[in-house]
């Protein structure tokens, strides 16, 4: 069975991870009227992995403050890297919904993530739960010093940046669809009234991300120094 391959042992119960790949299109309810897909899963996987996490970052790091330590959890759990970890595994190929595959967006992968950390916990509890994560999260991907360094949004750390410094800053988005099939938005990133960054992409989020990345670069020894 495919499921047995990615957690590395057999379900108890398997219904708790045919819950873990349904999705809410499917539009199943149990006989009390309440619902069936993975979003409750979703959420009981998130705070697992962040009590496991946060366990690991205190245990490892004594010196880290609470600041420390949460910016550190946020890094390891952030919604991109579960995105990865979800596709390494291959998710979205279990999953059973009415909506093609093709028109999920990223978060689907890590949400997928998320809600078999769930269902490990129904099934076997906080040991094999804590054991999965080490084995998938903590042992591939847990390395302190280079997590330091790593930066998960450019546009919060350039505000922060620009606020510290007392700078004014602005992202002017407008929609730009060109000749593309899929709406695009294009974004210009001011300081201090001078246009230091151009992007384009799928989405505003997207697209502000994406400059505020190339401005980073551009200011790269001043900002880091914030990290």
């Amino acid at each position: 069975m495919e499921i047995t391959k990615i957690l590395g042992f057999k379900p108890k119960n398997i219904e708790f991870f045919k819950t873990a790949f349904t999705h809410r299109s499917m539009n199943i309810k149990d006989d009390e009227g309440n619902a069936i897909n993975y979003e409750r899963l979703e959420f009981l996987g998130d705070a697992m992995l962040s009590s496991v996490i946060a366990s690991h970052l205190y245990q490892e790091v004594p010196s880290g403050d609470e600041g420390y330590l949460t910016k550190m959890r946020s890094k390891v759990v952030s919604r991109e890297h579960l995105n990865e970890l979800g596709k390494e595994l291959n998710l979205i190929d279990l999953v059973k919904s009415k909506i093609p595959p093709g028109q999920f967006g990223d978060n689907i992968h890590g949400n997928l993530f998320e809600a078999i950390v769930g269902a490990i916990f129904l099934d076997r509890g906080y040991k094999q739960c804590e054991k999965f994560i080490f084995k998938k999260v903590i042992i591939p991907y847990v390395d302190i010093e280079k997590l330091e360094g790593k930066v998960i949004s450019y546009k919060s750390l350039l505000i922060e940046w620009c606020q510290k410094e007392k700078k004014t800053f602005g992202y002017n988005v407008y929609e730009d669809t060109g000749n593309d099939e899929v709406r695009h938005f294009s974004v210009k990133l001011s300081i201090n009234d001078k246009i230091v960054a151009k992007a384009r992409a799928t989405s505003k989020k997207k697209a502000e991300e994406k400059a505020s990345k190339r401005a980073y670069f551009a200011f790269q020894n001043k900002i880091s120094k914030m990290i």
